[in-house]
């Protein structure tokens, strides 16, 4: 599913136009980015989390030059689903 995808079924179910919509699915979105970029996790209780995963200093290969390579630190972006969330795909979805 695509974002014009999720802008369709919203603006369909709502009766709201699919502009209005898109403007406010950006928005949202651009609002988690601003709050990840600054630090803070967003929580939307029944659905999941944003968060902001520490990953540890690590050591890695360039396999075309052979060498050893120190990866630093970094944070990168995550969700986290809820558990009713999580409970209704495992209950929904078929396992392909």
């Amino acid at each position: 599913m695509t974002k014009a995808d999720i802008v369709s079924k919203i603006s369909d179910k709502s009766g709201i136009e699919k502009a209005d919509v898109l403007a406010t699915v950006e928005a949202f979105m651009s609002e988690v980015k601003d709050a990840l970029e600054n630090g803070d996790n967003v929580y939307l209780r029944g659905f999941g989390s944003f968060i902001i995963k520490t990953r540890a200093e690590k050591t890695g290969r360039n396999i075309s030059k052979n060498t050893t390579i120190k990866i630093p630190a970094h944070n990168i972006p995550a969700f986290k689903p809820a558990k009713t969330f999580t409970e209704g795909v495992k209950n929904k979805v078929v396992v392909k």
